[in-house]
């Protein structure tokens, strides 16, 4: 699979995850996600594909309409770094491209650990330079699993897709959100994930 050159992106320098792909396989099964999901994903995927910049204008008009949500790409002070959510919106981008398009494997492990690092003390700021907040709530990840899944439907929706194919790419969607926000979890609470 080819590597993006989007800067601070990349799964060819992210350190092994130590969540094992047995670990995953637990994971997987705790949010019900089985091969018919994966094959989901990947017909999410395609009907996606030419949306990433509507989806991400919808999440970012969400964001910006939510101060506690904005803070994050902001000063301490409160200002937006304007660059930092450029630069992070990109990598949102391909991470939406990624969720239904890259096998879940221990590249994928690895690189999800990378961002669940990047929400924390241990890496915030680290990949753009910046000088925003030094973590991102815990709360508001898990919170931001409703918007990131409930939006997408819509997207998905559009074309000529069957209203149950249409359900299968949503919850597949769904599951996947709620599985990384999991891994994202681990850096939060170490010893207890």
């Amino acid at each position: 699979m080819g590597e993006t050159t989007i800067p601070g992106y990349g799964y060819g320098n992210a350190a092994p995850s130590p969540v094992s792909v047995e670990e995953l396989g637990l994971l997987k099964a705790s949010v019900l996600f089985g091969p018919e999901d994966e094959a989901a994903l990947r017909r999410a995927g395609e009907v996606l594909a030419d949306q990433v910049e509507e989806i991400l204008d919808v999440w970012y008009a969400f964001v910006g309409a939510n101060p506690q949500l904005l803070a994050e790409f902001s000063t301490p002070d409160g200002k937006p770094i304007t660059p930092y959510l450029e630069r992070v919106r990109a990598r949102f981008g391909q991470w939406i491209r990624d969720t239904c398009t890259r096998p879940y494997d221990e590249a994928w492990l690895a690189y999800q650990e990378e961002i669940a690092e990047r929400h924390t003390p241990a890496k915030k700021n680290t990949a753009d330079g910046v000088a925003s907040v030094p973590y991102v709530p815990l709360r508001y990840l898990i919170a931001l699993i409703y918007p990131i899944t409930a939006t997408v439907r819509d997207f998905l929706a559009r074309g000529d897709r069957p209203a149950e194919e249409v359900d299968a790419m949503h919850e597949a969607w769904r599951k996947s959100v709620i599985m990384q926000v999991a891994l994202w979890s681990r850096p939060y609470a170490p010893d207890t994930w």
